[in-house]
């Protein structure tokens, strides 16, 4: 992995690559603080001399809210070189020259799977995400590429729709949006459960007379094969010659006419994500949104781009607007999101497709193939690191576990787990190309839940209940692991002009954990922060 867990990594000096992996320590400024930092930025631009002192004001405010004792943050100051390792849930290739301005870079939000939790769990960290921006949000960015319960995400954001207003939606207080309801979610695939058993019944009773048919059919050849070891069984009867009679009976039966097997009759799916299209597809009209790629291209200049997988070529697929543009938006979405056995496959002017992460875990290539220089990616699936410690007991003459370990929850928790460790895996390996590739010259930020998050490990993925705890959960583990890195994150934002604050996260996490119902800490999940017109200077 790009990186790992412990914090023993950091600083060693055989570390040179230009590539920066940070996923638990942070580099500070002296005097550790966001008015310092901005005292320097307003002597280097002193044409933005008003609009940063604006900056340096929210920061004072900041400090204030944060010396008051209303959060729990330990960012960790130790200083680092050029390497960090840890388990915080942030990792970043970093490759560009940060002390030049870039100009019209090209910025792009890359979004993982995840289905409902890892989708909420997104949702709240792209509220966070949010709340730290200052004058680009994430409805401001280049490129949207989304697959699976990303994909749903993002095609609102490519439209404009920010996400507090997608959690209004899911709690049903939306004016723009109609409410994201369980059976939205849960749409039973009745058509296959109904057609799917009926078929069976009716090829079962057809194959006998059918196959007789075919049999006088082929009558004059078969008896020519027949008849030499008929005489011979009737002159000697035996198995081995019986054989000889049957075999050309039962293979002319079967040639033509194959024998209904129960197992090719079972529904493709439980549930049929055709009514997430029809969601998608109404609430686009009704707030007059595009729902063709190239439509939103030139209506917003936003690029968006929804990945899904063929299931008969099992080739990975590329909506958009200079991609393949056969289908809707709406229908894209449909597509990424068919979740295999969970969901039947979306079948599309008469195609087949699956969720996309099943090809690859989130598409980074996707953003960089079309000219990103900075992606902002969000895998809300990551493996749980239970450290177990296994003690010799001499009583018992075997080994003893200090702890629960996963293979005693069950089932579910190995499948769980395992699945994680494959898509995060993935990502990972794909992470470390692009730190090897010497033509990518541009920086990753990857945000995922940390390896010892518990909380979310046991959220069921499936579980539409679980939404509004979800996005919380996402809220603080986001807002807390960019504060961890907060430093070196607001380097590379403002090489790309993207300024950040600690203000409005820190009177987010204060309200959350106040809050005295899950209702009061969502509600400023739903509360939009609008953005100010800011700038840093062009290089």
């Amino acid at each position: 992995m790009v990186a790992g867990a412990g914090g023993n990594g950091a600083g060693r000096g055989h570390y040179t690559h230009p590539v920066v992996s940070v996923a638990g320590g942070v580099e500070r400024h002296p005097g550790g603080s966001d008015v310092g930092h901005f005292i320097r930025l307003k002597q280097r631009y002193p044409d933005l001399a008003t609009d940063i002192q604006q900056l340096i004001t929210l920061a004072q405010d900041e400090r204030r809210l944060r010396g008051a004792g209303t959060t729990s943050w330990t960012p960790d100051t130790q200083r680092q070189r050029t390497a960090w390792k840890g388990d915080m849930g942030i990792t970043i290739v970093q490759k560009s020259d940060l002390t030049i301005r870039k100009r019209n870079p090209r910025i792009a939000l890359v979004l993982a799977g995840g289905a409902i939790s890892g989708g909420g769990f997104k949702l709240g960290g792209l509220k966070a995400l949010d709340d730290f921006l200052v004058n680009r949000k994430t409805t401001d960015f280049d490129l949207y590429v989304g697959l699976s319960a990303g994909a749903f995400l993002a095609a609102p954001l490519a439209s404009g729709v920010t996400p507090p207003e997608m959690m209004r939606s899911l709690e049903g207080s939306s004016e723009e949006f109609t409410q994201f309801t369980g059976s939205d979610f849960y749409q039973p695939n009745y058509q296959e459960f109904i057609e799917k058993p009926i078929r069976y019944l009716l090829d079962l009773a057809a194959f006998l007379p059918g196959s007789l048919l075919d049999l006088v059919a082929k009558s004059p050849s078969l008896a020519e094969r027949v008849a030499e070891p008929l005489r011979a069984w009737v002159r000697e009867p035996s198995f081995a010659k019986l054989r000889e009679v049957v075999l050309p009976i039962s293979e002319a039966l079967l040639a033509t006419r194959p024998f209904p097997f129960p197992l090719d009759y079972i529904p493709s799916g439980l549930c049929n994500n055709a009514s997430i299209e029809r969601y998608l597809r109404h609430n686009l009209e009704r707030r007059r949104m595009p729902n063709n790629f190239k439509a939103l291209f030139q209506a917003r200049k936003r690029e968006l781009y929804i990945v899904a997988m063929n299931l008969d070529s099992a080739e990975r697929v590329v909506f958009g607007h200079d991609e393949d543009s056969s289908v809707t938006i709406s229908e894209a979405v449909q597509a990424s999101t068919a979740l295999p056995g969970f969901y039947r496959p979306a079948r599309l002017r008469g195609i087949d497709y699956v969720d996309g992460g099943v090809r690859r875990t989130a598409n980074i290539d996707v953003a960089i193939e079309h000219g990103a220089d900075l992606v902002i990616c969000y895998n809300p699936f990551r493996p749980f690191s239970n450290r177990v410690v296994r003690k010799y007991d001499p009583q018992r003459d075997d080994y003893v576990a200090e702890g629960t370990q996963l293979a005693d929850r069950g089932m579910l928790t190995i499948l769980n787990q395992v699945l994680r460790t494959l898509l995060h895996s993935r990502l990972q390996l794909g992470l470390r190309q692009y730190q090897d590739d010497p033509n990518f010259k541009g920086d990753v930020i990857l945000i995922e839940p940390t390896e010892r998050d518990i909380d979310f490990f046991q959220m069921t993925p499936l579980a539409f209940w679980e939404r509004r705890r979800a996005a919380q959960h996402g809220y603080m583990s986001v807002t807390q692991s960019i504060d961890t890195h907060y430093d070196m994150i607001r380097r590379i934002l403002e090489s790309y002009g993207i300024l950040m604050t600690r203000r409005t996260v820190s009177e987010g996490m204060q309200r959350m954990q106040t809050a005295d119902t899950p209702e009061e800490a969502s509600d400023f999940l739903m509360r939009d922060v609008p953005k100010r017109d800011l700038s840093v200077a062009k290089a």
